[in-house]
């Protein structure tokens, strides 16, 4: 199979009633800003932070993880139509933070090793095809571990507690309340991030209550061949009902028993970056992302990440897989790119990045997909017909004032939709690497 070196040498659950915003009559959109069903309320840089990546809302605040700046920043949007900075959060030196859950009033975010700012990795192909144990030689100060926030006032982010782990620290999780955490975390012994079940029903005092890894993950063990020219490491994984449903980058996707969180039960494993499709080509590249499920129609999307610059990589779907029969996942289609032009063309990444990831009291659908795209923005599809989805909205935002990414290739002045939150009456929050946060009202699909 083609790795991402060679390739980059080579080159019916129903939708969820909507209760609109009260909102005044749309202005002109800016200058390079496309809307489909959408309104575009307000646009925030962030505090002159503007590389966004995970967005978190509580209180009719905006929580974003920064991609670059190694900080958390806090955005009022109380009034969507004139979002008001509130404060950036710094992070230790070195140290990341873009990748945050929020609940109840308490923010978790990520702390582990910047390898931007460390110079660590040069090239977006080293990040990409080779594990972090490899690529994180050199001794460069960094915090790793679990970092919790007192947010019940919107105004002041309060430390609550630091969880110190060893190794190179989180990269994403998943929380939506209870007694554990679900993260991707890089441990000793390990090439690359596992899953690490966290309890924290104590917060000053959080525990690792249960790991789990692919076999090969393993310092002390024989990686498989197909190991080589790949990153295989876990994303992060989504539990719903049970179960949980966990991306692992080129190591595509696994479905696992949760019930009991002390004790994950592997249940399936499939990888279509090892797949052959009808044209003789994989049908992915891989970085598996998002293992989104849709547990009511007993699907789960398996969003890949596009990683490289203008397509070198080839394209990475949005896959639609039936998991009525957990043991045996069966892909039955995928989202339609956007090809209203040469988004492969235009500049940096153009595809997958997230989706919309349906956390409690937020937008609830299992039709209606809200899904990020780089530099053909945020799109929306119907899924009534999970084998043949279809464009319904989709927002396209002007390119950014400046370019803060810093990763050779992607380092164009074009939008990078990264990720989405949708509130339950539709409020629509895009962040951008180099564009700050755009907020929108979302109108449903075209009469």
């Amino acid at each position: 199979m083609l790795t991402r070196r060679i390739a980059l040498t080579g080159l019916a659950t129903a939708t969820a009633s909507l209760a609109m915003p009260a909102i005044r009559r749309a202005s002109a959109a800016p200058e390079g800003m496309r809307v489909k069903n959408f309104e575009h309320l307000g646009h925030s840089n962030q505090g002159d932070h503007p590389d966004g990546v995970q967005v978190m809302i509580n209180r009719k605040t905006a929580y974003i993880g920064g991609m670059f700046n190694d900080g958390i920043s806090v955005v009022d949007a109380t009034d969507p139509r004139q979002p008001r900075f509130v404060e950036f959060v710094a992070q230790p030196k070195n140290t990341r933070s873009h990748h945050l859950q929020v609940h109840d009033d308490l923010l978790f975010a990520v702390n582990g090793a910047d390898p931007w700012a460390m110079q660590q990795v040069s090239q977006v192909a080293d990040y990409y095809s080779a594990n972090l144990a490899d690529n994180m030689r050199s001794r460069v100060d960094f915090t790793s571990g679990l970092r919790i926030y007192d947010i019940s006032n919107p105004a002041k982010m309060r430390e609550a507690s630091f969880f110190q782990m060893p190794g190179f620290g989180l990269h994403r999780m998943w929380y939506v309340g209870g007694q554990y955490l679900y993260a991707s975390a890089h441990l000793p012994g390990y090439r690359d991030h596992i899953l690490a079940v966290i309890d924290v029903s104590d917060i000053a005092k959080p525990r690792i209550a249960a790991t789990w890894a692919l076999p090969g993950m393993r310092a002390d063990e024989d990686a498989p061949a197909w190991f080589k020219g790949h990153r295989v490491a876990l994303h992060h994984m989504i539990v719903k009902e049970g179960m949980g449903y966990a991306a692992w980058r080129d190591g595509g996707y696994s479905i696992h028993d949760m019930h009991d969180p002390t004790s994950p039960k592997f249940l399936s494993h499939v990888n279509y970056a090892e797949m052959i499709g009808p044209d003789g080509k994989p049908l992915s590249p891989g970085a598996s992302h998002t293992p989104m499920p849709l547990p009511g129609r007993k699907l789960m999307l398996g969003v890949e990440e596009a990683t490289s610059a203008n397509c070198a990589w080839g394209m990475s779907p949005i896959h639609v897989v039936d998991v009525s029969n957990p043991l045996a996942p069966n892909r039955i289609g995928t989202l339609p790119l956007p090809s209203e032009e040469d988004f492969c063309h235009k500049g940096a990444s153009f595809g997958p990045h997230n989706v919309h990831e349906n956390r409690p009291g937020t937008f609830q659908s299992e039709t209606i997909i809200f899904a990020t795209m780089h530099n053909a923005g945020l799109r929306v599809y119907d899924l009534t017909d999970a084998a043949n989805a279809h464009e319904i909205a989709a927002f396209v935002p002007p390119p950014p004032d400046r370019v803060v990414d810093p990763r050779p290739g992607l380092d164009v002045k074009v939008c990078q939709s990264c990720d989405v939150f949708v509130e339950a009456d539709g409020t629509t929050y895009v962040t951008d690497t180099n564009g700050g946060i755009n907020i929108l009202a979302y109108k449903g699909p075209s009469a």
